[in-house]
């Protein structure tokens, strides 16, 4: 019993020390490399009806983040439909199996992800509404959370979000993120 207390103490401390180093490198790394607008936004949307082509690009976005930087990269996606079109690199979850029943839960989900990579750099959420269930005019709270989590784990969020009509049509919160 006391041995299994030692390796517990020791694997929080190790997961501490390895926080304190990423959020360092990370911040070096936002520093010196990230110069437009765009790069610096930690929270990215795409937005739009359904079949305009939201899926291909967030899975192109993050097989281009893959291979340019081998990071730690995580894809959340409602099926597997897109898991084969995904560089082996990039960490697949198929969230429903984790039985995900809205927005709190699902930001609890993200938290856990993070809390089990400290080297997290990047997480790609495809079908967002479809995973919180919730619609997209309810969740200002939770890209409020969104933002604060991304600020401090420096690791960036892109999301796509079916919508119904334009993103001129999108609610004021959720404007500044729509790339």
């Amino acid at each position: 019993l006391l041995f299994g207390k030692i390796i517990l103490f020791t694997g929080r401390r190790y997961r501490a020390l390895g926080i304190a180093m990423r959020l360092q490198y990370s911040t070096i790394y936002t520093e010196n490399t990230r110069t437009s607008e765009e790069d610096i936004r930690l929270i990215k949307v795409l937005y739009g009806k359904k079949g305009t082509g939201k899926s291909a690009r967030i899975v192109a976005m993050a097989n281009s983040r893959a291979a340019q930087d081998a990071e730690h990269c995580v894809f959340i996606d409602k099926d597997c439909d897109h898991m084969y079109e995904l560089s082996r690199d990039i960490r697949f979850i198929n969230a429903p199996e984790y039985l995900i029943e809205g927005p709190k839960m699902f930001s609890g989900f993200i938290s856990g992800i993070a809390a089990q990579d400290f080297d997290l750099q990047a997480i790609y959420i495809n079908s967002f509404i479809k995973l919180v269930k919730h619609p997209i005019g309810e969740l200002e709270s939770m890209f409020a959370f969104f933002e604060k989590y991304s600020d401090k784990l420096k690791v960036d969020l892109v999301i796509s979000v079916s919508s119904e009509g334009p993103a001129d049509e999108a609610p004021e919160f959720i404007k500044r993120y729509i790339i």
